[in-house]
């Protein structure tokens, strides 16, 4: 795992990552423990989490749209400097006892909404740092950054907040920003050369979650990281409730709970690349899964703390295991020009999970107990193992998501402007009849395609008369987005064309038309409005 991090810009963009990271999981031990100190009730400790877990899945799809909108860069400085200022404003009210468990949660809730906006372009910057053939490595590597961080972390939190107080967490948090600062200001993004626009707020958004959607891997992915979230979140969430009610301890028995949780987590990313050269991913997950839930049942019933540190740790190692794996597998099948969006999609459903599970086992533990909503969250956990079975992970191949050469847009001979549509595009193919069965699976793998690089109204249509003769039609809102779609194309998208027009049987290639589609009503009107200036 350590190959990447002989890359100097990648070192350095991965110390950055893991220097706020740490800040954050120390932000939150302090508010979670504080919390303990102004109210103790389990739904409040819980909520907590899901004060910081609820923005980003409510503000990841957009950051990851705005990310690829207006630059990695931009976004990641303005959020970054917000949430300094957020930190040292909640340091200053710790520091001064000005803080009660709404104002708490406000605070929180900011600070999960900065993170939100900045992270999944923050996480695609990986694409831009190594060569093709190391991205497996290095995106396993970021992914534990944060996985690391938020296992170690809140051990070094718990020991900041038991010596010196929350304030102090909250003050080394707003700090941490400013690695991430730097080496945004010192970043050189390199840009498609084109003279397209940005795409607008909403058009990005869509995009985004229509390719997402319409990709059977990528929600297969983000669906088993969903409920491995949902229900692990319970050890991360109820960790001081077990420190003071199961095991009869403070701040340190806190902390030390969460340090064997961050030594696992250490050791889990030290190992997966062992544990994925010697098992496959259904196998790694389905070891993590169960290790997980064995670990959750037994620290919710367990009354000695040697015990619960041991199955603290335990629950790190799976805990690193399926973030690293299925973060890993998010990223590295998605194409880039999306990377950003899917990464915020993913980040959305994760911590949604979180957000649910931390507000729903907290409100089991209120009404049936620690130990049994630990256990409730263990069978889940299980379940989800077993899960494994119906939804298997399948592998792409990684090359086929590289782009595909520069598109080169015809010259119109209409005066179109990028906002003139919807544009249809026709492509006349001549099929010999003994290749049709072949041709007709390429067309329904290319229908894929189009539709989730953005086309609409996909048809394939035969010619009554002429029986060799197909036309595959789709329409595009935009003259730009036309453009867009037809740059998004991937390696493995061209090669389905080339199979494709290697089953056309025409002397001369397939024919593309790009179609302007009008109204003959409005067309009418603009005649008439400039034919009179013609006669003048």
């Amino acid at each position: 795992m350590f190959e990447p991090l002989r890359n100097r810009a990648f070192l350095n963009y991965w110390l950055a990552g893991l220097s706020a990271n740490f800040g954050w999981q120390i932000q939150l031990v302090g508010a979670s423990w504080l919390m303990t100190s102004l109210d103790g009730s389990p739904e409040l400790v819980a909520l907590v989490q899901t004060s910081v877990a609820l923005p980003v899945m409510l503000l990841s799809v957009p950051g990851g749209a705005i990310s690829d909108m207006v630059g990695q860069r931009s976004l990641v400085l303005w959020s970054q400097a917000g949430l300094m200022v957020v930190s040292f404003l909640l340091a200053a009210c710790a520091f001064f006892d000005r803080l009660n468990p709404l104002l708490l949660l406000i605070f929180t809730f900011l600070v999960g909404s900065g993170r939100a906006l900045y992270y999944p372009g923050w996480q695609s910057m990986v694409s831009e740092l190594v060569a093709t053939g190391s991205m497996t490595g290095a995106i396993a590597v970021n992914s534990s950054s944060v996985n690391i961080a938020r296992s170690a972390g809140p051990a070094l939190g718990g020991a900041i907040v038991a010596s010196v107080g929350a304030f102090a967490a909250f003050v080394i948090s707003a700090v941490s920003n400013l690695s991430v600062i730097l080496v945004a200001l010192r970043w050189q993004r390199h840009r498609p050369l084109n003279d397209l626009p940005p795409e607008s707020f909403g058009r990005a958004m869509l995009v985004g979650l229509r390719y997402v959607a319409l990709s059977p891997l990528l929600v297969t992915i983000t669906l088993r990281a969903t409920i491995f979230n949902v229900a692990a979140i319970s050890v991360i969430a109820l960790m001081p409730l077990v420190a003071r009610e199961l095991l009869d301890g403070g701040a340190r028995t806190y902390g030390f709970l969460l340090g064997s949780f961050g030594i696992g987590a250490v050791i889990g990313a030290v190992s997966i690349g062992l544990a994925r050269a010697r098992m496959s991913l259904e196998a790694v997950l389905a070891f993590s899964f169960i290790g997980f839930a064995a670990a959750t049942i037994v620290l919710g019933y367990s009354h000695f703390t040697a015990l619960s540190a041991a199955v603290s740790a335990l629950a790190g190692v799976c805990w690193i295991f399926v973030q690293v794996s299925l973060n890993a597998a998010m990223q590295l099948y998605s194409p880039r020009w999306v990377l950003s969006r899917s990464n915020g999609i993913y980040q959305t459903f994760i911590f949604g999970g979180n957000a649910i599970g931390s507000l729903a086992w907290g409100f089991i533990a209120k009404d049936f107990g620690i130990s049994a909503s630990l256990a409730a969250s263990g069978v889940v956990l299980a379940l989800g193992a077993a899960l494994g079975y119906f939804l298997r992970l399948r592998k792409p191949e990684v090359a086929g998501l590289a782009p595909h050469r520069q598109w080169v847009a015809p010259t119109p001979a209409l005066d179109l402007v990028l906002g003139s549509g919807p544009i249809v595009t026709s492509i006349e193919y001549r099929i010999r009849q003994g290749d049709v069965p072949e041709f007709l699976r390429a067309m329904n793998e290319k229908r894929s395609n189009r539709a989730r690089d953005g086309a609409f109204r996909w048809s394939l249509a035969r010619d009554i008369e002429d029986a060799d003769l197909w036309i595959e039609r789709f329409e595009i809102p935009t003259w730009a987005e036309t453009q867009r779609v037809h740059a998004r194309r991937t390696l493995a998208g061209a090669k389905i064309n080339e199979f494709i027009r290697s089953l056309h049987s025409g002397p001369q290639p397939p024919k593309v038309r790009y179609e302007l589609v009008r109204d003959p009503v409005s067309e009418l009107r603009t005649s008439a409005q400039i034919l009179p200036r013609l006669d003048q």
